[in-house]
Formats: structure tokens, sequence, C-alpha cells
């Protein structure tokens, strides 16, 4: 999971997603609010409505290599994710920067789960509301799931490249960024689903491939329209966060310290 690319809608289009919300805003009570967003962004959210098939193509270009998940990196990417949930927070439901293209494997599990740490607090707090609960807001605090719009999440994580391919947190634990990190984790199953790990060894391969290929082309004095393509096919291939690990752990691995000292013009890719 990386940092996902800010891309910018139209002012008509943001124009409108702000009517939307205000119309869900102006309503008297909390759980009016949540209904109307719920009912709402059901209704809009239609590859008819010209709004959202904006909306829809922009999430597109913000996906990693081919419409992939911006949570896991891997499954297809075919829903639009309210990092925010509504059902908690129906003043962002028509938030743009609180969208993100997610697979059901990823956006199921979460739903409408979301945790938050109190003021103070080193652990979160589960803010989701059961079927049956009273609709109340959530109480307040800073959220514990990492949010790849507006945040790095490799300054939370980091991917083992030599043996399991699993996600570890980097900060101590006992620490509110090991908390975030572990709750990440286990709320988007980054770890847990058995073919994620083998799909990111096989992005490894892939990734050391195509440099290696790299290396050879520049090397036989290939033109520079072949070296392009080689680094496009780098740039948008699959699970980007393997690529972004082998540039910053490149010298703690052998074969990739070898490889990167070739090409140090990768290491800014």
């Amino acid at each position: 999971m990386i940092r996902l690319p800010d891309v910018p809608l139209s002012a008509t289009a943001l124009h409108q997603l702000e009517r939307w919300q205000d119309g869900v805003d102006a309503l008297a009570s909390y759980p009016e609010r949540v209904e109307a967003a719920k009912r709402h962004f059901s209704l809009r959210n239609k590859a008819k409505n010209k709004t959202f098939a904006e909306v829809h193509r922009a999430l597109t270009v913000m996906c990693t290599g081919s419409r992939r998940c911006g949570y896991c990196e891997d499954s297809a990417a075919d829903e639009v994710e309210h990092i925010w949930p509504k059902d908690l927070y129906p003043e962002l439901v028509f938030a743009w920067s609180n969208y993100l293209y997610a697979c059901g494997p990823c956006n199921g599990p979460k739903n409408n789960r979301f945790a938050l740490f109190p003021r103070g607090a080193r652990k979160p707090v589960e803010v989701g509301r059961r079927a049956d609960a009273p609709i109340k807001p959530p109480r307040q605090g800073t959220p514990a799931l990492i949010d790849p719009r507006h945040e790095d999440p490799l300054t939370f994580l980091m991917l083992d490249l030599k043996e399991t391919f699993l996600f570890m947190p980097i900060a101590a634990k006992g620490s509110k960024d090991h908390a975030r990190a572990e709750y990440t984790l286990n709320i988007l199953r980054l770890n847990a689903r058995e073919f994620l790990p083998v799909a990111r060894a096989e992005a490894f391969s892939g990734y050391r491939a195509r440099l290696s290929e790299y290396v050879s082309l520049r090397e036989q004095g290939a033109p520079q329209t072949a070296l392009a393509r080689r680094i496009h096919s780098i740039q948008r291939a699959a699970h980007p966060t393997v690529w972004r690990e082998m540039q910053r752990q490149h010298r703690q691995h052998p074969e990739l310290r070898n490889l990167f000292r070739e090409a140090p013009e990768a290491l800014g890719w």
C-alpha cells in the first residue's frame, strides 16, 4: 500500500459534489443525515451520472497498475470506497478526498468498521455501529486506519522482501504508529490472505527481471524509446509497493544493491 497520487476533479464536478453534500448537511438530525447519505450516494453513484462518471475516471487514474485496489494492490478495483465510512460520517459522503477505488475483498471486511484514538490514547477504539444499535454520532478522535489518499503508508509499514513478503509495523510496539499499522493490516487483511504474499513475491521477481533487462538493453546501446518502454512497464506494474520497497531496501539486498548500482537512475522512478 503506497500513497496514491493526487488526481484533481473539474471545478464543475467538485461543485456538484459540494451541492449534494450541502443537501445532506442541511437535514436536522444525525439519523436523517445518515439515511440521506446512504440513499443519495446509492442513487448518484451510477455510470450514467455525469459527475460520478468523472469520479470513476479520476479514481481509475489514481489506481496502481491496471485499476488495482488502492489498499491491497492485487484485485480489480470496482467499488468507490469511503475511507471514513458514510454510515458514520454522513458529512463526508460526497467529499472527493474521502474516496478511493477498492476491491470487494478489502471493502467488504472493512465495511463500516472504523477506529479512533481518543485524546491521549495509544490504543484505538472501534466506533463502528452494529446494525441494531442506535444511530448516534461516533465519539471524537484521530483515525487509526492509514489513509493512502493523504498519508504515505510506508512511513508506518515495511514489506519483508527476503522471505515472507508480509508487511510489518515500523514503529516500536506500544506506540500509536505501531497500533495504526496493526489496525490497518488487520482490518484490510493485508497479511491474512494467503495469495497476497505470493503475488508480492511474483511481483518482486517481475520488477527485478524488468530492471535487469533495462540494464542489459542500456549497455547494448538500445534507443531511448526502448528504454522508456521498460521504465514505463516498471512504473505501471502491479504491486508498486514492492518496487518502492526495492528502492528503499536495495542496500540490504545484495542482488538489488548490484542492480541499482548499475542503474542508479532507477531509484527515482
